[in-house]
């Protein structure tokens, strides 16, 4: 990615500043640093005001941090203490109003900032992840890639899946696999649930031993260039039965009529409705418990949300999951999850959206 990009969102995080009477922002949330300036590193913080933008970090980054940025950032290294170039850096002959990203400050950088002598700290929530919603070209085509290693992933462990294997082996496969396809990492870690087990939304990956006629859940990532891809299929080990068929069909279902009716502008309570209203028709609203999906990006989980409590807007260009569910416990689930750019004349599809019920055999 060139610095034109990243200069150009920095000039739209200034607009924002301007609209909100703010002098600078301090940004310490890694996703956002790396939005901004391209750094990648996991230690230090970006000064935005309207005249510079500033990297500062420690000496562990400082052949890294000016080959990444390019010149998006002044790049300072402080080999002491980050803090007090902050505070130099707001300190001046007239008082500085200064952001800060409040869901992510310790009381300890609380009490640092109360001790500036001429910058005036002002909380801020969510004005980078705002800008980092709409995803331009590049950040969709890292989607894509990231999803298309996901695929491939599965598509060489599946055929190899046998009952007597644990959750936790097939977990190991199939993370070996994405990293040699290129995955840089796991964005969260890989659930892999078998049987009743994947009645559990988040269930981590255990001992218990994969047996036929089990449902089998997989959720897991893939991350490419920073962007991350979410991915879930439920398939049976063996021969469906007539459960397993029909609780699969209306969760295949309720997400084609999410993915097929979600447009800009819908807010996130209409899109997961989309989804809710087939699964409650049907007599399994109760056994659908979590949010339709969320964005997704240099994170995993970012705004926006779709969820029966969201009121903001679906922005056009923005990333998001679908991923309706059935948990029934004691028995299991199923939850199949695509990703999606939503855009005007409908939703594109990252991942591969195949919907048809897969039997291991």
């Amino acid at each position: 990615m060139g610095a034109d990009r990243r200069v150009e969102r920095q000039a739209a995080l200034r607009r924002r500043l301007t609209e909100l009477g703010l002098d600078a922002l301090l940004i310490g949330h890694v996703p956002n640093i790396r939005y901004l300036s391209g750094f990648t590193g996991s230690s230090g913080m970006l000064l935005v005001n309207h005249a510079r933008t500033v990297l500062l970090t420690d000496s562990r980054y400082a052949t890294q941090a000016p080959g990444e940025t390019q010149g998006a950032a002044e790049v300072q290294v402080e080999s002491k203490n980050l803090w007090e170039r902050v505070k130099r850096l707001v300190s001046g002959p007239v008082r500085v109003r200064c952001g800060f990203e409040q869901e992510r400050i310790t009381v300890r950088d609380a009490e640092r900032m109360a001790g500036w002598d001429s910058g005036e700290p002002v909380p801020t929530t969510g004005l980078v992840e705002a800008l980092r919603e709409v995803k331009d070209d590049d950040e969709v085509a890292a989607l894509h890639g990231a999803a298309e290693l996901a695929h491939a992933a599965l598509a060489e462990v599946l055929p190899s899946v046998r009952p007597g294997e644990t959750e936790r082996e097939l977990a190991a496969r199939l993370e070996g696999a994405l990293r040699r396809r290129g995955s840089e990492w796991h964005p969260f870690p890989t659930i892999v649930a078998s049987g009743p087990r994947s009645a559990l939304p988040h269930a981590r990956a255990g001992d218990r031993a994969i047996r036929s006629g089990d449902l089998l859940l997989l959720d897991f990532g893939a991350q490419l260039s920073g962007y991350c891809a979410d991915l879930t299929r439920t398939v049976v080990v063996g021969r469906a039965d007539e459960r397993q068929r029909e609780v699969y069909a209306v969760v295949a279902e309720a997400q084609r009529m999410a993915r097929d009716g979600i447009r800009p502008g819908m807010a996130g309570r209409e899109a997961d409705a989309l989804a809710r209203t087939v699964i409650a028709e049907r007599g399994f609203g109760e056994a659908f418990g979590h949010s339709l999906g969320h964005g997704l990006g240099l994170e995993v989980h970012e705004t926006p949300r779709l969820a029966t409590t969201v009121e903001d807007p679906l922005p056009a260009g923005c990333v998001v999951t679908i991923e309706p569910g059935i948990y029934l416990e004691g028995w299991g689930g199923v939850r199949l999850e695509d990703d999606v750019q939503v855009l005007p004349e409908g939703a594109r599809c990252l991942t591969d959206g195949k919907t048809e019920l897969l039997e291991l055999r």
